[in-house]
């Protein structure tokens, strides 16, 4: 297991926060629930996780929401953020095994990879997010387990959806080896 950061993910955490920022800022859609919303954002995240492993998107999940929510609330939510990052993480490790440079994501992929993610967002976002706004915010606990159920059936779609299609279209753009030839 590598131990440092090289160059090239250091410049996919830098952009690819940026890009979770603007996705998770401007591509929302509403879920009638209060400060929760079906973010588009997670579905990149699982493939920023698939390319770059657990740290990258763990630090693109991470700083891309503090961003965001200095930026749209002035204050940031910090047991939300954590699980952007922790969700991130997940999603690297899951992506693991995928062979997208190489231009494979087979059928097999695709259901570990959405198991896998439900089974994290289930843990990230029905569970873990919740708790922690007990702990830290004192929010009541009704309202923020609700919240946490909507945040991870939105979020296991969006990482499902998007998440997926992200990853085929990468692995189709990849020259598969032994597909060229010499004339």
């Amino acid at each position: 297991m590598k131990k440092d950061l090289s160059v090239k993910d250091i410049v996919a955490i830098g952009i690819g926060a940026a890009v979770f920022v603007i996705l998770f800022r401007f591509i929302a859609i509403p879920s009638g629930m209060p400060n929760t919303e079906l973010q588009v954002a997670y579905g990149f995240l699982a493939l920023m996780g698939a390319l770059f492993g657990p740290i990258p998107a763990a630090l693109i999940g991470f700083i891309g929401h503090t961003i965001k929510d200095f930026t749209t609330y002035g204050t940031p939510w910090w047991s939300w953020i954590i699980c952007s990052g922790l969700i991130g993480a997940i999603f690297g490790f899951i992506g693991k095994r995928f062979k997208l440079e190489e231009g494979i994501f087979t059928k097999k992929d695709m259901i570990y990879f959405n198991i896998g993610q439900i089974l994290a967002n289930a843990f990230v976002w029905g569970l873990v997010a919740p708790t922690l706004d007990v702990i830290i915010y004192a929010e009541p606990a009704s309202k923020v387990y609700t919240q946490g159920v909507i945040g991870l059936i939105s979020n296991s779609i969006s990482a499902g959806v998007v998440g997926t299609l992200l990853m085929i279209a990468y692995a189709s753009s990849r020259t598969k080896k032994g597909t060229l030839s010499k004339d």
